[in-house]
């Protein structure tokens, strides 16, 4: 059983979120608001950091002028030879004559994780203190970059806001890919590959700069992200999230290019349905998020008229959500033994294995829904060997070199 500590903050945790839900009713949301919040002024956040003061730098972009979608990057230590303070190896593009000079683990690419935190689509923040240590943990651990996703929170913004922004920072991460693209052509021909005077050169430089918006180019995705391997992460809620990009992506097949999302990380994914599990049954009244609270959190999410807890994005058993069960990725799901949500995340984890998907399930003893990303949990062992597994299983395939370990 949970301890003493866990079931007493449990209590205090449900009072409060029971407060801040009922209160979020009473907002209008009947004026839409298109650029919308992604963050609680109650909720502690983190400023970034773009040192590796602890293996990690981190910054904060803004990728849509207009919504409030913005993204966290977080960089694990690459190198000595490269300078997050500076942009890319002392410049804004990539150099590339600058980069074959560094040492090899410098230019070295990596994989990158989007990851959407939880909240029950209506807290949460991609800043906030907990988020923060969880994806610091995930990256140093999978040697990725990770790029948490700062969504539109509801009531003020509902359905299909936060699935919008998702899908919104893929198609970004694939048109950065083909801008850091377009600045390693601009470093050839700063290099001498082009032939004339060093005027015409810096002119057809400047010329493409500003026909292909390279001044937009992400440095630190520029110089070391491999958006071939890419991985989606979602916590709770951001789970629905993550399994709804995911769709997404196999829907746009080759138009997504050069971005592949070869897995999804599904950690107590925030479904339900109209015909109750067993588990919704048993522990309908379980620690932190009860499902009479989370319904609530639904209603506040999905428009009125569409309010149903069978739809698609809630439900991941009802018939036809597309695309096809085989065309998706490998989906690695975490569950907790007293999380009323588990049956419905380990019913869908076998749809997919039944075609032949990697779908293994990892379940906790003793756990509570949240257990390895809630802030006064994220430092206990089993949060720390949570994570752990999640990068063995992850290693499978982001790794250019494959992984021994497997479940």
């Amino acid at each position: 059983m949970p301890s003493v500590t866990v079931k007493l903050y449990s209590v205090f945790f449900k009072l409060l979120l029971k407060h801040r839900l009922q209160s979020r009713l009473q907002i209008d949301s009947s004026v839409s608001d298109s650029f919308g919040i992604t963050s609680r002024p109650e909720e502690a956040s983190v400023a970034a950091n773009p040192t590796f003061s602890d293996g990690v730098a981190t910054k904060d972009v803004h990728i849509d002028p207009l919504t409030s979608l913005s993204i966290r990057i977080f960089l694990p230590d690459v190198g000595k030879s490269f300078d997050p303070l500076e942009g890319v190896y002392g410049g804004y593009l990539p150099n590339v004559a600058m980069a074959k000079k560094s040492d090899k683990k410098a230019g070295r690419r990596l994989p990158v994780i989007l990851q959407f935190h939880g909240g029950g689509f209506v807290s949460g923040s991609s800043d906030s203190f907990a988020n923060d240590f969880f994806c610091r943990r995930i990256a140093k651990l999978c040697d990725v970059i990770v790029i948490a996703v700062g969504y539109r929170l509801a009531p003020e913004n509902r359905f299909p806001a936060a699935f919008e922004d998702g899908v919104k920072v893929l198609n970004w991460l694939g048109k950065q890919a083909n801008l850091a693209e377009c600045g390693k052509s601009m470093g050839n021909i700063r290099g001498g590959g082009l032939g004339g005077s060093d005027t015409r050169r810096s002119e057809m430089h400047h010329h493409v700069v500003d026909a292909f918006g390279a001044s937009m180019v992400e440095p630190w995705l520029a110089a070391h992200c491999d958006p071939s391997r890419c991985v989606l992460l979602g916590v709770s809620c951001g789970a629905n999230i993550a399994d709804f990009v995911a769709r997404k992506a196999v829907e746009a097949g080759r138009l997504l290019d050069p971005v592949k999302v070869v897995a999804q990380v599904l950690m107590y994914p925030f479904f339900i349905g109209s015909v109750p599990t067993p588990s919704e049954i048993k522990l309908a009244n379980s620690y932190f998020y009860d499902k009479s609270m989370c319904v609530l959190a639904w209603k506040l999410f999905l428009p009125e008229e569409e309010f149903n807890l069978d739809h698609p994005i809630a439900n991941p058993l009802v018939p036809n959500r597309g695309p096809p069960l085989k065309c998706m990725p490998p989906t690695l799901t975490v569950v907790a033994e007293h999380d009323w949500m588990r049956d419905r995340a380990i019913a869908y984890s076998e749809q997919l294995r039944k075609v032949n998907v990697d779908a293994p399930v990892l379940e906790y003893k003793d756990a509570v829904h949240e257990f390895a990303t809630l802030d006064i949990l994220l430092k206990t062992p089993q949060a720390h060997a949570c994570a752990e597994e999640i990068a063995i299983w992850v290693k499978k395939y982001i790794s250019t070199r494959g992984h021994e370990f497997s479940y």
